[in-house]
């Protein structure tokens, strides 16, 4: 059997440890204690949860609890010293001047406590406010971050207390307005110190199952010490990540917790938002019934007006009578043609005239009347008529043009140089 290591063989630091040479637990205890017990004393903040003062010790047991996340420490705090804090309850924030300490034999962290204060509302409110301001800074209350609830969600999800009132006014008037609301029910702690974890976590829920179309957060009224945890970043931060439409019914209509300012719709009481997450089926019958009424009185206002434009169309005579357009065309190709005609009839008259007129003055100053009166034209053989008797020659030979014929001349010389012409 081999002897147990002296601390003279033990690694003097936790880097030099191996699996050769480790650390007895008893050596790793005391070197924490050690340490812890180095550190100064912290102010802490968080919420009381327990508070354990009946005891037959003088010392009272507490434990102090993260705001934000679910991590809580033991804290020990001599009676007398407690006493004279003010009247503390369960539930309430408070800082604690506490230095930290080590026990060795169980291997747990404690705080002992020196003094203990009670966190005002109005700082809490101050807080709340400060935290608004850097939310909104980050957009988290943007309008255009809101999304539209739909119409009828087949699956609601609610978010409530055990059996309290909030739950029984949402089922009741959502089912009275919409009988076949289906809803998906949590059941949380809606004030204290578990309401932050357990909301924040029945989002995630709500939010990851396909089914649940609409969420609603639901708590009746209250104190604003009682509300405060719907103000708890971490649960407004969950809402904001929420990709589910989120309704807030938190407290009555003057209460605004930071919650309300993130989800997708504020109602002011949780019959609102029963209200506001489904139709009225009565209502909306009757909407139907009115526009089936008035999409029937539409169709036969319509219906008239068709009716009477078809009647007055039918009384047109080109509907009466087809063929009054194909006679009136008719008669009007007759009178056309009929002036075609008188205006035709007209201009061959005014032109015959203009031809007797025309034959008349031929007529007249035409060389054959000339020759009918018992003139003649004498012409050469080359056909030039004669004017001059210069033009011609002694037994020149004409021909001789009158009114019945034509025959042939001789020239033959005559008195005073004129010449006699001889047939």
């Amino acid at each position: 059997m081999t002897a147990e290591p002296t601390s003279a063989d033990l690694p003097a630091k936790a880097i030099e440890t191996t699996a050769e040479r480790p650390w007895p637990v008893r050596l790793l205890s005391t070197k924490i204690a050690e340490y812890v017990n180095r550190m100064a004393p912290v102010w802490v903040e968080g919420q009381l949860v327990q508070l354990n003062t009946h005891n037959a010790s003088a010392t009272a047991f507490l434990t102090l609890r993260d705001t934000d996340v679910d991590m809580s420490l033991n804290v020990t705090m001599l009676k007398r010293l407690l006493q004279a804090a003010p009247a503390l309850t369960e539930g309430a924030h408070v800082v604690v001047h506490a230095k930290p300490s080590f026990w060795t034999k169980r291997g747990t962290l404690s705080l002992r406590a020196t003094d203990l204060r009670a966190i005002g509302i109005g700082e809490l409110l101050a807080r709340i406010e400060e935290l608004k301001k850097v939310l909104a800074a980050e957009g988290l209350f943007d309008v255009d971050r809101k999304r539209p609830l739909p119409f009828l969600p087949g699956r609601v999800g609610l978010i409530c207390g055990r059996d309290a009132k909030a739950k029984h006014d949402v089922l009741v008037n959502a089912r009275a307005r919409w009988p076949h609301v289906h809803f998906e029910i949590r059941e949380v702690a809606v004030q204290g110190p578990s309401c932050v974890p357990q909301v924040s976590r029945a989002i995630a829920e709500l939010d990851a199952d396909e089914d649940v179309e609409v969420i609603v957060v639901a708590r009746g009224g209250g104190s604003v010490e009682d509300l405060l945890p719907f103000s708890n970043e971490t649960m407004v931060r969950a809402a904001a990540a929420c990709s589910t439409p989120l309704v807030a019914a938190i407290g009555h209509e003057t209460d605004c917790p930071l919650l309300d300012l993130v989800a997708d719709y504020r109602a002011s009481t949780p019959t609102d938002a029963a209200k506001r997450i489904v139709p009225d089926v009565a209502g909306e019958l009757t909407n139907i019934a009115a526009a089936r009424t008035r999409m029937a009185e539409a169709l036969t206002r319509r219906l008239h007006v068709e009716q009477d434009r078809l009647t007055a169309l039918r009384t047109r005579p080109v509907l009466a009578d087809p063929m009054t357009m194909v006679t009136t065309r008719t008669e009007q190709v007759d009178r056309l043609r009929e002036a075609a005609r008188t205006a035709f009839g007209t201009r061959l008259e005014r032109a015959h005239g203009e031809v007797n007129a025309l034959r008349t003055a031929l007529r007249t100053l035409s060389p054959e009347a000339t020759l009918r009166r018992g003139y003649a034209v004498l012409r050469t053989e080359d056909g030039a008529v004669v004017r001059d008797p210069g033009e011609v020659t002694d037994g020149q030979h004409l021909e001789a043009l009158v009114a019945q014929g034509r025959f042939d001349v001789e020239v033959r010389p005559g008195r005073n140089e004129q010449k006699d012409v001889v047939g």
